[in-house]
């Protein structure tokens, strides 16, 4: 049985996101995985980092945060992953910027012996989805702003500890869309879901 991990950042109950997150969590439960939803906002995730928790190198020592060391311990065990959130100023939503720098740590996520060297990736989770949702569009995301949200999960994050398949899909433009539209991409979101764990 596949463990994956779906986490949300949204903070509004009832946004398109939550429906999205809903529809994968559904999908991938209905695929035979063993799923650990999270919804970053409802669980009270606390996103900034203490002065102990900026170490790069060294690995990371435990944490006083209960929270914290449950998704430390959790997100070394999955075969994949799947982040849906809306694209805020070119980044993610705090909450799962906080998320990542608290819980893809040293030790836990990589591992780097100088800090100019070069990340060796700990999770064995081959494969993620991000899935965003979006106001802005195509041809300016990439024309204008370069789509940073790529370059963020794609690039910089995701490969640096160790997922080497990383698809992203946005639905845009979300304000303002048809019920037919909302519909048209949870049945995508379901099969990007299940794509995910064939």
């Amino acid at each position: 049985m596949k463990r994956v991990g779906v986490y949300l950042a949204h903070p509004r109950p009832g946004s398109f996101n939550h429906a999205v997150f809903d529809a994968v969590v559904r999908q991938l439960r209905d695929c035979g995985c063993q799923v650990l939803a999270h919804d970053l906002c409802a669980e009270g995730f606390a996103p900034g980092l203490s002065a102990d928790e900026t170490e790069t190198v060294q690995s990371a020592t435990g944490t006083d945060d209960a929270q914290v060391d449950l998704h430390r311990r959790e997100v070394a065990t999955l075969d994949a992953m799947v982040f849906v959130h809306p694209n805020w100023w070119g980044m993610p939503p705090a909450v799962l910027t906080g998320w990542v720098q608290r819980v893809f740590v040293p030790g836990v996520a990589y591992k780097l012996g100088t800090a100019d060297g070069e990340p060796e990736g700990l999770l064995k989770a081959g494969r993620a989805l991000v899935l965003n949702t979006s106001d802005t569009p195509a041809d300016r995301e990439e024309g204008e702003f370069g789509d940073p949200l790529q370059r963020i999960w794609a690039a910089c994050v995701l490969p640096y500890v160790g997922v080497s398949e990383v698809r992203r899909v946005v639905f845009r433009t979300v304000t303002g869309s048809s019920d037919e539209a909302r519909a048209s991409w949870l049945r995508q979101a379901r099969q990007h879901a299940a794509a995910l764990v064939i």
